[in-house]
């Protein structure tokens, strides 16, 4: 876990960093994080404006029990199933992180403070059930600065129109593909368009889409060594940037155009480009590659604890490093597709992997829980 000092001491990157306009969140949550008030501190202290979650960190942080034990006791006693305990405990922390983070979301009129929460990875291909989880969440929660995560699958684009026009804020995760980006642009405006038909105040919804980054150049750069040519080594390590600075592109483009204006008029929020999956996963690159050379304003980068020491240690910001690149970037996935390694193939294995992948730290979590609650039922009789 970070301490304080080991950030702040060089923390002049992660305040350049929101000077550029991109808001900092935490890609991690734990009790201990919470309870010791390191959380607090990044926030204080180290321009930490969110936070998020997902199944994996849920599944670290409980699953070690660590801190979660007076918790698990209490809901042995009560007997209740391994799914209600999970639900109890993730929800729990993401209300007391989100109280943390109230005091950003009132001085930001709710565009920051936000802690983010995944409905059950297992419904990401049901649309009705993602609904009622989403809505679920959000009262268990009650928090006004929680956002629900919804996966963009096809199934996940009418639940995250059907969520937003119930009012309900939504962060829209694993997002690979620039097709799929502008659909979830699309949902989320033809849900602000609900909402506006039942006469929400657009003011208080705000989405952001996690356009997942690092896990592009980790597909497309093994297809690429797998050739062999220097035509091939030349583009590794380009994908990634340059999928994550089209889709900046067309998020300019969508909240440029008419459609958006109308709903501007309404006072409605942009849904925000978020940079997921920011922690470099080839050795040999830098350890701030998707931080440094993703700026631009109106955005949010959420790091892993690691991305986010590794920043203020040595990140170099020096401005907006997208809007000047559009012309590159087409130009590198053009040459990728040239050499065979097909766009659509990548972005797809990326989706189905990334909601596997999910679903396995879920089941990961449910089990170790049930094991805890056995264990101290049994311990209670």
């Amino acid at each position: 876990m970070i301490t304080v000092t080991e950030v702040t001491a060089t923390a002049g990157a992660l305040k350049r960093l929101s000077d550029e306009g991109v808001s900092i969140w935490l890609d991690d949550l734990s009790r201990r994080r919470i309870e010791s008030g390191n959380l607090a501190e990044l926030v204080a202290n180290s321009n930490v404006v969110g936070v998020t979650t997902n199944p994996s960190i849920f599944q670290a942080a409980i699953g070690s029990g660590e801190g979660y034990e007076e918790q698990l006791a209490d809901l042995a006693v009560r007997g209740v199933t391994v799914e209600e305990a999970v639900r109890m405990m993730t929800t729990a922390d993401v209300r007391a992180a989100a109280d943390v983070l109230r005091p950003v979301y009132d001085a930001t009129d709710g565009r920051d403070g936000r802690v983010s929460i995944e409905v059950d990875p297992r419904l990401a291909h049901d649309t009705k059930a993602t609904v009622a989880e989403a809505r679920q969440l959000a009262w268990l929660v009650d928090r006004p600065n929680v956002m629900i995560k919804i996966p963009a699958t096809k199934a996940g684009l009418p639940a995250i129109t059907e969520v937003i026009g119930l009012g309900i804020s939504v962060n829209v995760t694993l997002i690979f593909s620039l097709e799929r980006y502008r659909e979830v642009m699309d949902a989320y405006l033809a849900g602000l368009e609900k909402a506006r038909a039942k006469g929400l105040d657009l003011a208080t919804i705000h989405s952001v889409a996690s356009f997942f980054v690092s896990r592009v150049d980790s597909e497309v750069d093994k297809r690429l060594s797998a050739l062999g040519s220097p035509e091939a080594a030349a583009l590794k390590g380009r994908a990634a940037l340059a999928n994550a600075r089209l889709a900046y592109q067309a998020y300019e483009e969508v909240f440029g155009g008419e459609r958006w204006t109308a709903l501007a008029g309404a006072r409605a929020n942009k849904q925000r480009p978020l940079w997921a999956s920011t922690g470099v996963k080839d050795p040999a690159y830098k350890d701030t590659l998707y931080v440094d050379e993703l700026v631009a304003p109106g955005t949010v980068n959420t790091m892993p604890e690691a991305t986010l020491a590794a920043t203020a240690d040595h990140g170099e910001i020096t401005g907006d490093t997208v809007t000047g690149g559009y012309e590159q970037a087409h130009a590198d996935l053009t040459a990728v597709e040239a050499l065979g390694i097909s766009y659509d193939e990548v972005v797809q294995q990326l989706e189905d992997e990334g909601v596997a992948k999910f679903e396995v730290a879920w089941q990961e979590l449910l089990d170790a829980v049930k094991k805890s609650l056995n264990s101290k039922g049994a311990d209670s009789e």
